[in-house]
């Protein structure tokens, strides 16, 4: 064989190993590829979250210790004595502004949701169930002693501190400046006041701060550590823009709402931490109310999951329109909107919170009420973590305090 053959006879071998080994490398990507889950784009950042529908409960219209039970708009569950917080919105007409104390004892049990719905419709009373929803006490707010009189106070969110105090969140109506402040779990009283700045206090210029009625209806907290003098971290929400962010120019634009984080030692004073861009979806043509319900803090730092919701209808003689969404949002990569006057013209480069459809609730098959209240529960049997959302009755002989139970799974 001549060198030239020679040459031509382990190039071609050499090009026939290179094709095999690049086929190989190819074979095995494929199987790679087919064997993990494929993640878009947008899901990229975000937990593997799933919420399993578990049941329904209603609480019938009672009476409890003088008070007229209703307007739950928000909840907060206290894992070491296994009971829940639950924050009536009674502007002190009814009763002064309160606070119950809930015994729920969770159905572990995976029950049709149709079925269950109709099963309570026909009870229409947890006393029929096996689950009862208990009122163990109420508790009356008060500031320097005194309870709250009526129209002074709109009480939205509540939850639990690592100290055992509550904070609670009232949005703010046109005879009350919105608030966040913490009481005392057992008697009540008010213990410190969260400061605001001032761009969210209307005060005498009617073009600045909270719109009537949709102030600070979300409020949850995070704990830094694992003691009760550990710092903790609070977080709440606008349930709809601020005057100064709203732009009738562009009514295409997501109304942009304010979510704001401080941090809490037992050192310094209460410390704004930053603010971010909260974009609430559009909001169904009919509906009389359209907000940020709810936010809850995930044991991973950084992600929460929002409840937004629509309720009412503005056509005369038509059922309310009714509509919750569960959202994770995550904070990381969002913009500092605590320098910016006006959220109404934003640069492209601007980053809001990101978000991410959880679970439309329109699917779950059951008739939905004004839900408004959301939390973490206790563990249930095999494990996983337990969802619990309420609505807020409006003390309306015509809707009721539904109480939805979820398993959540996160990956």
């Amino acid at each position: 064989m001549s060198l030239q053959k020679l040459f031509r006879f382990v190039k071609s071998w050499q090009l026939l190993k290179l094709g095999l080994g690049s086929i190989a490398l190819l074979f095995l990507l494929l199987i790679t590829s087919c064997s993990l889950p494929q993640v878009s784009a947008a899901d990229r950042g975000f937990l593997d979250i799933n919420l399993e529908f578990l049941r329904e409960y209603q609480l019938p219209k009672i009476d409890f210790q003088d008070t007229k039970v209703g307007g739950i708009s928000g909840i907060t569950y206290d894992r070491a004595k296994d009971i829940f917080y639950a924050i009536s919105d009674d502007r002190s007409n009814y009763a002064p502004a309160r606070f119950y104390t809930l015994k729920l004892a969770l159905e572990t049990r995976q029950l049709n949701p149709v079925a269950e719905s109709l099963n309570n419709s026909l009870n229409n009373s947890l006393n029929n169930l096996e689950t009862p929803v208990t009122i163990e006490k109420v508790t009356f707010l008060k500031e320097n002693g005194v309870t709250y009189a009526p129209n002074t106070i709109d009480a939205e969110g509540i939850a639990l501190t690592p100290a055992g105090s509550v904070l609670i969140s009232s949005e703010g109506t046109d005879q009350a400046e919105p608030l966040i402040q913490e009481y005392d779990l057992e008697t009540g009283n008010q213990k410190q006041s969260i400061p605001l700045p001032d761009r969210y206090l209307p005060g005498v210029n009617p073009s600045r701060g909270i719109q009537s009625n949709l102030g600070f209806e979300s409020l949850a907290i995070a704990a830094d550590g694992n003691t009760q003098s550990d710092p903790y971290r609070i977080f709440t929400a606008t349930e709809a823009p601020l005057h100064q962010d709203l732009n009738p120019e562009n009514p295409d634009q997501l109304p942009p709402l304010r979510f704001l984080h401080y941090l809490i030692t037992d050192t310094t004073p209460p410390l704004l931490i930053s603010e971010n861009l909260y974009q609430l979806e559009p909001a169904p043509p009919a509906a009389i109310s359209h907000g940020l319900s709810e936010i809850i803090a995930l044991p991973e730092r950084g992600f929460f999951l929002s409840l937004e919701k629509s309720y009412g209808s503005r056509i005369p003689e038509a059922p309310p329109e009714i509509s919750a969404k569960i959202y994770q949002i995550a904070t990381g990569t969002a913009t500092d909107t605590s320098s910016i006057p006006s959220l109404r013209f934003l640069t492209p480069s601007f980053q809001p919170i990101r978000k991410k459809l959880v679970l439309d609730l329109a699917t779950l098959g059951i008739k939905l009420d004004n839900l408004e209240a959301m939390a973490l529960g206790s563990r249930l049997a095999d494990g996983s973590q337990s969802l619990i959302l309420v609505s807020d009755d409006n003390f309306n002989p015509a809707q009721v305090t539904q109480f939805l139970l979820f398993r959540i799974k996160i990956k």
